[in-house]
């Protein structure tokens, strides 16, 4: 399925109804509350961006929109329908797709076959080598880029070229959510530029993005609504409209947390210098910490 054809299917739907909801959504492990009443909407032609620092549940939260784990708690609606995705491959069908930070590309496989990774082609019991490599190039022109040589291993490709293809392979297999974990957190400022790009290309193909991040800068480029997890939990939930980038930075960096800090670190001089010395072992000193400090600790 190509993106005008993918396209032309998803503008039949209501532009107001979201593709996919979550509704105080909460997951549970024993006795630790991973996520506890996470609300979450993902409408087509949108990015909807998922911030929050590590062990804020942002991996949870996929897992339970890609089908690996069902949640808990609330209700799941596909298309306004409540769902529980029994597996990954029950997600994929319903027309949810994942590109996790490692892609799921094998490296020293070509890039075709990585396109078509199990899913290919057939034309009786063999392979259809040439309807795939043509496929697969006429879709990576799609999404512009271009590749001459098909069959050079995708390993030797720069991460914002694997992350294309992971993204144009999720589109032609028909996704119409397509969730992107950390796309940009391993790659540079150039090649984190392209990546947005085709994040936008593929908001504009219609489809509903999960931008999941942990940075402001790159979600504010190309985000249509942002969430920021704290936690388990929602602490900002709200449209491009209704805030800036220094206010989604100062949510994302602690705000209010952030502010007592550098309240306390008022006293240290960060430009002062200390001579070369020998320190004898035991002979540097523990900071003091009051009792809120010490309490603060067990939750890290």
């Amino acid at each position: 399925m190509t993106i005008e054809t993918h396209a032309s299917e998803l503008t039949v739907v209501d532009q107001d109804e979201p593709i996919l909801e979550l509704v105080d959504v909460g997951k549970s492990y024993g006795n630790v509350n991973a996520l506890r009443g996470v609300n979450l909407t993902v409408r087509q032609g949108e990015v909807t961006c998922v911030l929050g620092d590590n062990g804020a549940g942002k991996s949870t939260l996929i897992k339970i929109i890609s089908g690996l784990h069902d949640y808990t708690d609330g209700t799941m609606k596909m298309h306004g329908e409540v769902r529980h995705f029994g597996s990954p491959r029950v997600a994929q069908a319903e027309g949810i797709a994942t590109v996790y930070q490692d892609l799921a590309l094998a490296p020293l496989m070509c890039v075709w076959r990585n396109f078509f990774l199990a899913n290919e082609l057939r034309n009786g019991p063999f392979l259809d080598i040439p309807t795939m490599k043509r496929v697969c190039g006429e879709e990576l022109v799609k999404m512009g880029i271009v590749i001459p040589d098909l069959d050079r291993p995708v390993g030797s490709l720069s991460g914002g070229q694997q992350q294309v293809i992971a993204i144009a392979r999720a589109i032609h297999f028909g996704a119409k959510v397509i969730i992107l974990d950390e796309p940009t957190a391993a790659l540079g400022v150039k090649q984190s530029g392209v990546v947005l790009k085709y994040i936008a290309a593929a908001r504009d193909a219609g489809l509903g993005v999960i931008f999941i991040t942990h940075n402001p800068h790159h979600a504010f480029l190309v985000g249509s609504h942002f969430v920021i997890l704290k936690l388990g939990h929602v602490s900002l939930d709200a449209h491009r409209d209704e805030l800036t980038l220094e206010q989604l930075t100062g949510e994302m960096a602690g705000g209010q947390e952030l502010a007592e800090l550098s309240h306390e670190l008022r006293a240290v001089d960060p430009g002062k210098v200390v001579e070369a010395h020998t320190v004898a072992p035991g002979g540097v000193s523990a900071p003091v910490l009051d009792q809120d400090e010490l309490s603060g600790m067990k939750d890290v």
